[in-house]
């Protein structure tokens, strides 16, 4: 039986554009294609939500290697909440249904601790039974720890739990520790994947 939903959190229940944020504010076209990959690539990337450093020590360790882009990483990071642009439409209003059902929902999300930033902006992050953070576990998925760390957090049996996320990396993570899950796309399409998986395997 399905009992629990697990959500990652970014392109899942809230919506970011690092490029548009870029182009917003860096007006040079030519100079802003150059900065944007300094800090939207993978490496990068996984160094923030891994976050075995402060932040703060990450910024100035990205600072001191490019040095000719200082002024656009001190604005990113001071203005860094403007990233995250709204809530995926149409997820709130299916959290709540789908809590008023009496399932239980988790989020489970690769994101530095700047994440609390965004947290306190959107009113869907209440309606979380709880959460697991990369930066707070120090591992990220689609690494299996991550998983089992949710699991043993709330106490939770991979088998009754569906996993939504952006990336199809982290739902094949998901799947080899025991949990299915379903590749978000946009609410529509995974309500109804969600709905033909309950049917499917049985619901609460």
């Amino acid at each position: 039986m399905i009992k629990n939903l697990i959500f990652d959190f970014g392109k899942v229940l809230v919506d970011y554009d690092f490029e548009a944020f870029f182009r917003r504010y860096i007006t040079d076209e030519e100079r802003c294609r150059a900065f944007t990959p300094v800090l939207h690539n993978v490496e990068v990337q996984r160094i923030f939500d891994r976050e075995e450093r402060p932040v703060e020590e990450i910024i100035e360790e990205i600072i001191c290697q490019n040095r000719e882009f200082e002024a656009e990483i001190r604005f990113f990071d001071e203005h860094y909440p403007e990233i995250v642009t709204n809530e995926v439409e149409g997820m709130r209003e299916l959290l709540i249904r789908l809590k008023a059902e009496g399932y239980k929902l988790y989020g489970l999300t690769n994101w530095c601790s700047k994440v609390y930033l965004t947290m306190a902006q959107f009113e869907i992050f209440n309606l979380l039974d709880g959460y697991i953070i990369s930066s707070e576990e120090k591992v990220i998925k689609p690494e299996a720890e991550i998983y089992h760390r949710l699991f043993n957090r709330f106490n939770l049996k991979p088998e009754e739990c569906i996993f939504a996320d952006d990336r199809a990396e982290n739902i094949e993570g998901g799947r080899r520790v025991g949990m299915e899950g379903i590749v978000f796309t946009d609410a529509r399409q995974y309500e109804r994947e969600l709905r033909i998986l309950i049917n499917g395997r049985g619901s609460k």
